[in-house]
């Protein structure tokens, strides 16, 4: 089983347009959001990347490394941000997060649960 750090932090280029801030990360291609706001920009890009992290851990896959700032090329309408993640938060949420099942179980094992 491969190790994972508990903290990641990459570069994420929030695109300034019109209609909102849309949200990419150079170096995890498909790591997508967007927001209204610079505030709302930023929770939305450390929401995306621990979860985009997770699925990566969850699946075992090798973790790209981040890109240097001064390798970044930006547009005019365009800013890097330095997203950083606390990797045991996303992960105990994950494993709490409610799951509905609907099921058949044998009345005997539904009484016993219930005591």
């Amino acid at each position: 089983m491969k190790q994972y750090k508990d903290r990641y932090t990459y570069p994420a280029i929030f695109h300034y347009e019109d209609d909102g801030i849309g949200i990419s990360f150079p170096d995890l291609p498909g790591c997508l959001s967007c927001a209204d706001t610079d505030e709302e920009a930023l929770f939305m890009a450390e929401d995306v990347l621990g979860l985009w992290m997770e699925v990566l851990e969850d699946d075992e896959e090798d973790v790209p490394e981040a890109s240097k700032l001064v390798d970044i090329d930006l547009e005019e309408n365009e800013r890097v941000v330095l997203i950083s993640v606390w990797m045991p938060m996303v992960r105990d949420a994950v494993l709490n997060k409610s799951i509905k099942k609907t099921l058949t179980i044998p009345q005997w094992l539904d009484i016993e649960a219930k005591r």
